[in-house]
């Protein structure tokens, strides 16, 4: 019974990290919209499932690589830019993460529905 409960705590955490993304976060949100925009796109397309797969792996990779940069952007607050010129690198290194994922993720996407589109 303990596991469970400490289950549903740590799922109420990440409920709640979430929740602070969705409300605070203006880079994820954007990033969700882009996702419904693709998962529409999916079924309007009909794409192949294996498609379905690797476009919702790379959506994936982005939200999270903007979740984790979110979390380092915390903590480098914590210590403040002022403190080290290192903290702005790092951030910097992080929200360039962020950019990749997301350039690696619209790549992705137009091999796959390039066709599609012409095929219409």
């Amino acid at each position: 019974m303990n596991r469970i409960r400490q289950f549903m705590r740590s799922l109420s955490c990440a409920a709640r990290g979430l929740a602070y993304a969705l409300r605070h976060e203006s880079n994820f949100q954007n990033e969700l919209a882009f996702s419904v925009l693709v998962v529409s796109a999916m079924f309007y397309y009909h794409v192949t499932r294996s498609e379905m797969i690797v476009l919702f792996l790379v959506i994936m990779v982005v939200l999270i690589m903007e979740l984790m940069n979110t979390v380092v952007e915390r903590v480098a607050d914590i210590l403040k830019p002022r403190v080290h010129p290192y903290v702005r690198l790092i951030k910097d290194l992080m929200a360039a993460s962020v950019l990749v994922a997301s350039i690696f993720a619209v790549i992705i996407g137009l091999i796959i529905f390039v066709p599609y589109i012409i095929a219409k």
